[in-house]
């Protein structure tokens, strides 16, 4: 009976009500996606689940308060549990606005700056370097294999850290956002089998591995030769300048930030005619 009455009420402000709520829960999603939280809470939700379900069907009405009482207590201990990620979550919120995207674009031209001042001086010396930077996929797995930093993107620190005679220099630096999460970092060889792949080095292959198995963006700087490489979907771009990889990155963070900026902007339309279908009904 309740269903029909459901149906039978059913108005456009109800959808809208209804795509609210869901738009929420798909941000809140987005915002906690690759931190320890979601592993937490996915756990967390199967077992309330299970329990709510096992209660409602057996009729256990002691168990079934003691589940609401635990609900009502870990609506309290969840921000306190969480509160790193949250605290991230919000960050990432204020930054993905439409009032922050200018100024989280020009942070992005800075860390492009410095990545392509890097590679120009570890060129001029020779020293092989490996720089991947994190796009949509979470690389969190390979950042726990190496030496955390959650350091500024400085070309004095890349630098220090490709410098042959560091502990950190035999590995990936990779980059999460605006800031260098960790160094010394073991990636994945490339599965690849081509010819062309055959004479290329470990660097290299570590660079189109990640590249394969995630969204990311390598930067290489050969040992031997000093060439500058890109490397992004399982393909290499190699013989590079600052300049030339200064034009790649800004086409790859570019395209990015205007696929964000029209999807705020898609967003903001239907919430109007929402609204505006609302109002005249």
């Amino acid at each position: 009976m309740e269903i029909l009455w459901a149906f039978d009420n059913f108005t456009l402000i109800s959808l809208f009500d209804i795509l609210l709520v869901a738009a929420l829960f798909y941000a809140a999603s987005m915002l906690i996606r690759g931190t320890q939280a979601v592993s937490l809470l996915r756990g967390t939700m199967v077992v309330l689940i299970l329990t709510g379900l096992f209660t409602s069907v057996f009729q256990l009405v002691a168990l079934r308060w003691l589940l609401s009482h635990v609900i009502t207590a870990a609506a309290i201990a969840i921000p306190v549990i969480f509160q790193p990620e949250l605290r991230r979550a919000l960050i990432r919120l204020g930054g993905a606005t439409i009032f922050g995207h200018h100024q989280a674009q020009t942070r992005q031209q800075q860390i492009i700056e410095q990545i392509c001042t890097a590679a120009a001086r570890l060129s001029e010396r020779r020293h092989g370097a490996l720089i991947v930077l994190e796009r949509t996929v979470s690389l969190q797995e390979y950042i726990e294999t190496g030496v955390l930093l959650d350091s500024e993107v400085t070309p004095q620190l890349l630098l220090t850290i490709f410098w042959p005679k560091t502990e950190l220099h035999d590995g990936a630096a990779i980059i999460t956002g605006s800031r260098i999460a960790a160094a010394a970092c073991v990636l994945p060889l490339s599965s690849g089998h081509r010819i062309s792949e055959r004479k290329l080095g470990t660097r290299h292959r570590a660079a189109l591995g990640i590249s394969e198995v995630s969204d990311a963006i390598c930067v290489v700087v050969s040992e031997e030769t000093g060439q500058i490489s890109v490397a992004n979907g399982g393909r290499m771009i190699r013989r590079l300048d600052s300049n030339r990889l200064r034009t790649i990155l800004n086409a790859f963070f570019g395209d990015e930030a205007r696929r964000q900026s029209s999807r705020i902007w898609q967003w903001t339309g239907r919430l109007r005619s929402l609204f505006a279908r609302a109002a005249s009904e």
